[in-house]
């Protein structure tokens, strides 16, 4: 699979959760799978980047599940997701050399996943009686299996 379609990919799981698709990169790259020494990236695979960004992934797991958090497509969110999604784009990218290409690629991407996860969450529960939390459940495996597969494929 092209590097450009992995960070569109990577890109769509930043739409979905903003902050899982950092803490799948920043493993990556502390596990060597993508090597990001010596670019302006490097910081994802420093000793406890990816253990901070977990931790902030978790939390960001739990607390879309609260009542209070806001929609995805409200401007801060919907914001992040796209400098996650090029970030994490552009990670991708510098595995070959088309860094740009890539930190395009996954804020396109998450474009589309913040704007079709949103449906997608928003008419599953509307179909099975409006009970949101398993969809929001199967929202965060998918998101979670996604980026694990994505960031695998540069082992």
């Amino acid at each position: 699979m092209s590097t450009f379609v992995l960070a569109f990919l990577i890109g769509v799981v930043a739409g979905l959760r903003s902050i899982t698709a950092p803490a799948a990169v920043s493993w990556a790259a502390r596990l060597g799978w993508l090597h990001l020494e010596n670019t302006w990236l490097a910081f994802l695979g420093f000793a406890a980047t990816p253990y901070v960004v977990s931790v902030l992934a978790i939390g960001e797991l739990i607390n879309d599940k609260l009542p209070k958090t806001p929609s995805r497509k409200a401007p801060v969110p919907f914001i992040a997701r796209l400098v996650t999604g090029g970030l994490c784009g552009a990670a991708l990218g510098a595995s070959g050399q088309v860094v740009i290409s890539g930190l395009l690629a996954g804020v396109v991407g998450a474009v589309v996943g913040t704007l079709g996860g949103y449906e997608f969450r928003s008419r599953l529960v509307r179909a099975t009686g409006g009970n949101d939390l398993p969809i929001a459940l199967l929202e965060d495996v998918i998101a979670i299996g996604g980026a694990l597969l994505i960031v695998s494929r540069f082992s």
